[in-house]
């Protein structure tokens, strides 16, 4: 019997009602194991309503009782690490360590929203003139909303909405349609935790759902996660609609390897930051930048490391890469290597065609290879979001930087050296929003804000951190003048002398 998935609203599973479905597959079998209700107008509006209704009571309650709420989802969260991975891996496919993965990330967010109150203080200037006094405040928004991507399913709506109820706002989110089922077990687990009904709230569905929320007049925020051409639709429709928005957009994140670095680090890194996660995330290494005479050395390093991985289903213990979320984006990947050496490029290593005995209908496809790719290729130019790893070769550092500057997108970038003063000039002459030294895969801990630039990028706030509570919140700047009690009118005894 195949499994359906609702939404969730007012603090309760809620069976969809437009009619229309949307399959989930295991995409280790390629088999449809699950439907997932998409919502019409109506039902979106029906969420949105509800947790404007929550707001009341929500956005005046104490910050003590909403991170003492927080404090147990947190507790909870780690009871159920396994199960939330488990679903994970049921529908994304990555394997089991890689979804675990995901979900401590998502608790380094938790562990940020719990201690909130230091983000949430206001500031006090006292005697800017005679008994006046300015403070200023941070408040909730109201509504907020948050559409995410398959690729974390878990962790990237843990980027927004324990933030965003922290500081008092209610949540409406609508999780990828490729793998619901994580972000329902939040809920769940929000519920038990005690979340007041309406607080947090789940949506499934497609763009009719997307369209809804951006255009809801009572949707205060919108916060996504995807491609760059949705990132900048999503900024362009809700921006228009008056809402604020953080869009964050794709990425072509490139490594850049200087002649003295430690080649087996390198080539450790570029592995695991390409392939990891089936090369299926925004902040995966899909450029390696080999500076002079060490790109064949580099590449024999790569080559080697890469054809030890072992690819297979997400639930066995010995798979090291699982695999893609779904049969078509397979077939887009493997576009881009059957493609490759008509485009200029050396093909080291071909994943196409791969399949894994036992389960050949699964969305296979294996460790590609791609070296002295030219930047006019669309194997460099496009986002692939699989695991396709290009070479190029520049002759100096500074034709390297030149090269990743060059980029439309400014997510995150790398640099492999034994240098400091080579990896001070980058980090400040590089165009990107995070930046690694010898470290391939730069996202930030949770108090520091993820966030590239250029077209990774649309709407003026990173997600979590510091950024995170400004976005959920606006500032108010209150003036006050108290007339000083000794000159209270005649008759009103306060207990004060009189000046006159």
């Amino acid at each position: 019997m195949t499994k359906i998935v609702n939404h969730w609203i007012g603090g309760k599973s809620v069976e969809g009602t437009s009619g229309n479905f949307g399959p989930v597959t295991d995409p280790a079998t390629g088999a449809v194991t699950t439907k997932v209700a998409f919502a019409s107008v109506d039902e979106v509006d029906a969420a949105v309503a509800t947790a404007k209704d929550a707001y009341l009571s929500w956005g005046q309650s104490s910050l003590a009782k909403r991170t003492e709420i927080l404090f147990r989802f947190r507790a909870l969260l780690d009871a159920n690490r396994d199960a939330i991975a488990e679903l994970i891996t049921a529908e994304h496919g990555k394997v089991h360590s890689d979804a675990l993965g995901e979900v401590a990330r998502g608790l380094e967010i938790v562990d940020l929203a719990c201690g909130i109150n230091v983000q949430l203080k206001g500031e006090l200037s006292t005697q800017v003139a005679s008994r006046v006094d300015v403070s200023s405040i941070r408040q909730p928004l109201g509504v907020v909303a948050g559409i995410t991507p398959f690729n974390f399913p878990a962790m990237v709506p843990m980027w927004m909405f324990p933030i965003a109820i922290a500081c008092g706002n209610t949540f409406v989110l609508k999780p990828s349609e490729k793998d619901p089922s994580a972000s329902i077990k939040l809920a769940e687990l929000l519920a038990e935790a005690g979340l007041p009904d309406g607080v947090f709230n789940v949506v499934h569905g497609d763009k009719v759902a997307v369209d809804r929320l951006l255009e809801h007049p009572d949707v205060k925020a919108v916060s996504f996660v995807g491609s760059t051409p949705i990132a900048r639709y999503i900024h362009t429709t809700a921006s228009a609609n008056g809402k604020r928005v953080q869009a964050l957009g794709g990425a072509k994140n490139h490594m850049l390897v200087l002649p003295d670095a430690d080649l087996d680090a390198a080539a450790d890194a570029a592995v695991s930051a390409a392939y990891g996660s089936a090369g299926e995330r925004c902040m995966a290494i899909s450029a390696v930048v080999a500076v002079g005479a060490i790109g064949d050395e580099l590449v024999a390093k790569i080559r080697e490391r890469a054809e030890k991985i072992k690819i297979g289903p997400g639930n066995d213990p010995t798979s090291e890469m699982g695999p893609l979320i779904t049969a078509v984006h397979r077939d887009k990947v493997a576009s881009y290597v059957a493609g490759a050496a008509a485009e200029g490029s050396e093909v080291v290593l071909d994943g196409t065609g791969y399949t894994v005995e036992g389960f050949e209908d699964g969305h296979w496809i294996g460790i590609s290879l791609l070296d002295r790719v030219p930047t006019t290729a669309k194997a460099y130019t496009d986002e692939i979001f699989g695991p396709v790893l290009c070479v190029l070769r520049v002759d100096t550092y500074e034709e390297g930087v030149a090269l990743i500057n060059g980029s439309p997108f400014g997510n995150g970038t790398a640099i492999f050296t034994r240098d400091g003063g080579a990896a001070r000039r980058f980090q400040l002459e590089i165009e990107a929003g995070m930046v690694g030294v010898n470290v391939p895969i730069p996202v930030p801990v949770g108090y520091h804000s993820f966030g590239g630039w250029k077209d990774s990028l649309f709407g003026d706030h990173h997600i979590y951190g510091n950024d995170g509570t400004h976005f959920y919140t606006r500032g108010k700047v209150v003036t006050t003048r108290w007339p000083d009690p000794a000159d209270a009118p005649a008759g009103v005894d306060l207990g004060f002398p009189r000046n006159h």
